[in-house]
């Protein structure tokens, strides 16, 4: 490896804004812990473990959407922008819980959904009543059709879960009329942003949430939002969690909207951000969302989708660093949410994040899944990315090491893109089961407060094996996943060259990725090695911490370590 040094800040942590070196922690509201006992969580439940959050040692919580939805996606088919999903709770309860992060010093943030909307929401259904060309029409991508009588679609454009991306309706004399356009469920029709009442409607919308108290904003389909001009044919087959050019993905246009929202960020104390979902063809590309005058973070998923591999994880480290680095934005680091197969599997089977559409490519041979294996390489993966400069995303349960749950019966299955992949894509569930709190599996593994809701109850199954994971069991194991994630996010707040700041790579052979980072202040070091090899000797220096017990003077391999240098 070429030994490189990247610098990309300026001044102390205290002195930068919070969410450059942020530790956030993702929770689907659904899966995290059911207050109610009704098999489903609630946002009483998540205030119910901010005890468990605090001890962690995060700094900010992502809640996936909680807003009103018929749940066709799961709370991402949003009915109601400004209001809570009943199953879920109520704005009172929401606003209880921002202020107990908040008095805990964690920060909140909601996940905002401005491509779709459900098909349920007022607007849609208003549209729906009204004739062509109409005001209520033109706040959504509705087109004629094709061929002699318009029974074509407009397009040759396919949807993300599968399908066609177009829906014909009925029009209020009864006869077929136009097509609107859905990228992902015939539930989830698109917005038009090119009409500005949708940007006056979002501009209402993120001033509710702000004005609440909630700290910034996850951007679902963060680069969808404006399509190309005259909604050109495709060539290719689009991907869910891909990278391809699209006259859908990654448009000029998305930018635009971006600046303004930054304005509107800006203008409430508290360094109020947004970080987007955006999957683009490059680093390059990716770091155009987070210019100064744009958002704070983007998620970066060249590092998901990167195999448990030296080189691709290299290479996606100096790519997401360079870029950035030209617009003065920190990196964030992921490995899991709740769209991709968790890491214990694909690090443990060689696969890699994005792009997958048949159980093969999410979980490879299952005859062969070592959950031992994987463990251990999600674990060094942890460590990896709590090392690198900026801030990281952890998703729920990633601190416990759970693995994918692969074999969710077919009846169970809720993932809108099971039945629209022809039920050959068994989708997103096996990431979403529920949280396993406990041993036992009296009220759902702890999930639920309902102790006569068993396994098999919750909204999906729990698996029978899912108590051996469970937080409880892990409390007081000083080797355990979770108890690692917590000595690597109290080193984190200990250490000031952690976080944003600056590295240079080490040159410690092919089979190893390392570095050094220094405080600028002190000039005192620390290295992170991370062996992807046959052991090593361990490199000279105090240990600060590994992701699994070293033999003797031996670090394993897939095994990380931290070390004072």
């Amino acid at each position: 490896m070429t030994s490189t040094s990247t610098t990309y800040f300026v001044g102390a942590r205290s002195e930068r804004p919070w969410w450059r070196d942020a530790v956030t922690y993702q929770i689907y509201p659904r899966s995290y812990a059911d207050a109610n006992g009704d098999g489903k969580g609630d946002i009483e439940g998540i205030r119910s473990r901010l005890p468990y959050l605090k001890k962690l040692g995060i700094d900010a919580i992502w809640i996936s959407p909680w807003y009103p939805s018929p749940q066709k996606d799961h709370g991402y088919d949003v009915s109601d922008y400004m209001d809570i999903e009943p199953d879920y709770g109520t704005l009172e309860d929401a606003k209880r819980f921002i202020d107990e992060a908040h008095a805990l010093g964690i920060k909140v943030i909601a996940d905002i959904v401005p491509n779709h909307s459900s098909d349920q929401h007022e607007w849609f259904q208003e549209a729906l009543k009204s004739p062509p060309g109409s005001p209520a029409r033109a706040r959504y991508i509705f087109r004629e059709g094709k061929g002699e009588n318009g029974e074509l679609p407009p397009n040759n454009w396919e949807g993300i879960f599968g399908g066609p991306a177009w829906e014909r309706i009925t029009e209020a004399d009864g006869k077929p009329g136009q097509w609107y356009l859905h990228l992902f469920a015939v539930e989830q029709p698109d917005f038009d942003w090119k009409n500005p009442e949708v940007h006056e409607y979002f501009e209402k919308v993120l001033r509710f949430w702000l004005d609440l108290g909630i700290d910034g904003f996850r951007i679902d389909v963060a680069h969808g939002m404006i399509k190309a001009e005259g909604l050109p044919d495709v060539t290719e087959e689009v991907e869910l969690l891909g990278t391809q050019l699209m006259p859908f993905w990654d448009q000029d246009g998305v930018h635009d909207i971006y600046r303004h929202w930054r304005k509107i960020f800006d203008s409430y104390p508290g360094d109020r951000m947004a970080v987007a979902e955006a999957w683009a063809p490059t680093p390059a590309r990716i770091a155009r969302y987070v210019r100064p005058d744009e958002l704070a973070n983007s998620f970066n998923f060249t590092f998901l989708d990167s195999l448990w591999n030296v080189d691709a994880l290299k290479k996606a480290i100096d790519g997401s660093i360079e870029e950035l680095h030209k617009v003065g934005a920190p990196a964030s680091w992921v490995f899991n949410n709740h769209d991709v197969t968790r890491s214990v599997m694909r690090f443990a089977q060689g696969l890699k994040g994005g792009g997958v559409s048949t159980p093969q490519e999410r979980y490879g041979d299952i005859a062969k899944f070592d959950a031992e294996l994987g463990v251990k390489r999600a674990r060094a993966g942890a460590l990896l990315m709590l090392a690198l400069p900026g801030g990281a995303y952890i998703y729920q349960g990633e601190e416990l090491g759970l693995p994918e749950v692969y074999d969710i019966p077919k009846d169970r299955l809720t993932d809108p893109r099971y039945k629209l992949s022809g039920y050959k894509d068994t989708g997103r569930d096996g990431c979403r089961v529920p949280i396993p709190w406990t041993v036992s599996d009296k009220g759902s593994h702890g999930f639920s407060t309902n102790l006569s809701l068993g396994r098999s109850d919750s909204w999906l199954p729990e698996p029978t094996w899912w108590g051996n994971y469970a937080a409880e069991k892990q409390e007081n194991d000083e080797n355990s996943t979770l108890n690692i994630y917590r000595r690597a996010l109290a080193a984190r707040k200990e250490l000031s060259m952690l976080g944003d700041g600056t590295m240079e790579w080490i040159e410690a052979g092919a089979d190893v990725l390392a570095f050094s980072r220094t405080d600028q202040a002190t000039g005192k070091r620390f290295a992170c090695y991370v062996n992807f090899g046959a052991p090593i000797a361990i490199p000279t220096g105090e240990v600060i911490l590994a992701s699994s017990p070293p033999t003797g003077d031996v670090l394993p391999s897939d095994t990380t370590i931290w070390l004072h240098i």
